[in-house]
């Protein structure tokens, strides 16, 4: 009885404090996200009172110019593929069915010792001169980055073999499902800016909705309200490495800085931070919605990860290049605006850890409780302070939950947006469990680890499958298509 007596006011107190922490904790975060939700909603309506109530939404076949005026240029689609004999034969095939676009070039990065993924791919190219199948110089895996710059050196000489030169290069993964349009609408916004980026909608595998399906909910939002604000105060944009195509001058300019190698090996995240590099400044970034005449998204689909162990490696990948080494790697700016987004980006590893203190609270809570009602221990009650600050998380989590589902009901549809809220909870899991990885990754590389490319396997989907999605976006364009 004397250990009793002792543990549970002990086991009280760390529950009171654990409270605290975690709540003033979400609170500044809920702060953050409701100025940014504020402005995202400003943004919104002055669109829709100023802009599309006055001139009809372009879609993606008013882009294609007419016989003889204004000739598309040239686009190199990159694909990296390290052990991806399984899907980049499929994704090869869909890519040329879909793309009606006169002038691209898919160029694969293969390693020689794959010899399953080299075979796939050239069954898949057939000798055509659509598709131009690349060997890198060393074995795999090394790092997307150096797949993608030995990909660069073999565009160029292409480039000069040829006489020509590309208009810009596209970004594509090896499970990517692609629009037919979206070469279109490449071709049409990148001489206007460094790059343009479409949608990205994860698609749910079968067996996943619980694991699988966080992801398209968390791109739903993304990449329906944060890329989009993002655009809007003028800040430089993230590639998301797939669906994103860079201005053939803009990425010539990174190159003869950098050994023509544009394309960063040391970094885990090196799309993320080419993208903020070449949008940085007077550059210019887009982020590109429009839909076409039967009223859906131009965007790249892929599937994700759909079990634990995968989604925690990858989204461990993310955060240590993100929120960690990419904190070491690129630093702040001197505006608000871009420090504000810099750090919404890197708070990932600091959110997953207040996430886990406000679990551990919840079952000291639930100890606390039980104990109440075996008569071991009668718990004080909490204190006013603490209580309005609880109240307060509530408000912002509903409100927080309310905008989740609604943006993932635009893109998935009304039952998906209900299973969006208790996915919360499995979404937080997968975080919390990617931040002690990433932070384990990131210490050892202080101490001279390499940190490698991590990646995670892929899976493509019969044609039945592919069809079987019917998108329910609302398009928002907010590039500005019209001249003037």
């Amino acid at each position: 009885m004397v250990v009793v007596a002792y543990f549970f006011p002990v086991l009280e107190l760390l529950q009171r404090e654990l409270l605290l922490f975690a709540s003033l904790c979400f609170l500044i975060g809920a702060v953050d996200d409701a100025a940014f939700d504020g402005l995202w909603i400003g943004h919104v309506l002055k669109r829709k009172l100023l802009i599309h109530l006055r001139y009809p939404r372009t879609t993606v076949e008013e882009l294609v110019p007419e016989d003889g005026e204004n000739p598309r240029g040239a686009l190199a689609v990159f694909v990296p593929a390290w052990q991806e004999a399984p899907v980049i034969g499929a994704m090869i095939a869909r890519c040329r069915e879909q793309w009606q676009y006169p002038d691209y070039r898919i160029y694969v990065g293969c390693y020689p010792n794959d010899p399953e993924t080299v075979a796939a791919a050239a069954r898949a190219a057939g000798g055509c001169d659509k598709v131009r199948l690349v060997i890198c110089a060393r074995d795999g895996p090394t790092s997307k980055a150096d797949c993608l710059n030995r990909l660069w050196q073999a565009m160029c000489a292409d480039e000069i073999a040829e006489s020509m030169r590309y208009k810009a290069i596209v970004l594509q993964d090896a499970e990517d499902l692609v629009h037919p349009g979206a070469l279109d609408l490449f071709d049409h916004l990148s001489s206007r800016a460094s790059l343009v980026q479409l949608p990205v909608i994860p698609r749910r595998a079968e067996n996943s909705r619980w694991i699988a399906g966080h992801y398209g909910d968390e791109f739903a939002e993304l990449h329906g309200k944060q890329m989009v604000l993002r655009e809007a105060l003028g800040v430089s944009l993230p590639s998301a490495g797939v669906g994103s195509a860079f201005s053939r001058d803009a990425l010539g300019r990174m190159a003869s800085r950098t050994d023509s190698k544009p394309f960063d090996a040391a970094s885990l995240t090196e799309d993320y931070e080419l993208g903020l590099n070449l949008t940085a400044g007077e550059a210019r970034g887009i982020f590109a919605r429009l839909s076409d005449r039967q009223g859906e998204l131009v965007a790249t689909q892929e599937f994700f990860p759909d079990n634990m162990e995968a989604a925690v490696r990858q989204k461990s990948r993310w955060i240590t290049g993100i929120a960690l080494s990419g904190w070491d790697r690129m630093g702040w700016k001197n505006c608000w605006r871009e420090n504000w987004m810099r750090w919404r980006d890197r708070k990932a590893c600091f959110a997953a850890l207040v996430i886990a203190v406000a679990y551990v609270a919840v079952v000291l809570t639930g100890l606390l409780e039980l104990a109440k009602l075996a008569g071991f221990h009668s718990p004080r009650p909490l204190s006013d302070a603490l209580v309005i600050l609880l109240l307060c998380n509530a408000f912002f989590l509903a409100w927080r939950l309310a905008f989740k589902s609604w943006f993932v009901y635009r893109v998935y549809g009304f039952s998906e947006a209900l299973y969006a809220i208790p996915r919360t909870v499995v979404a937080n899991w997968v975080n919390i469990l990617a931040a002690r990885r990433a932070i384990i990754q990131y210490v050892k590389s202080l101490h001279g680890a390499p940190l490698e490319w991590d990646k995670t396997g892929h899976s493509f989907p019969v044609d039945r499958k592919i069809r079987a999605l019917r998108l329910k976006t609302v398009p928002t364009a907010s590039a500005k298509l019209r001249d003037g």
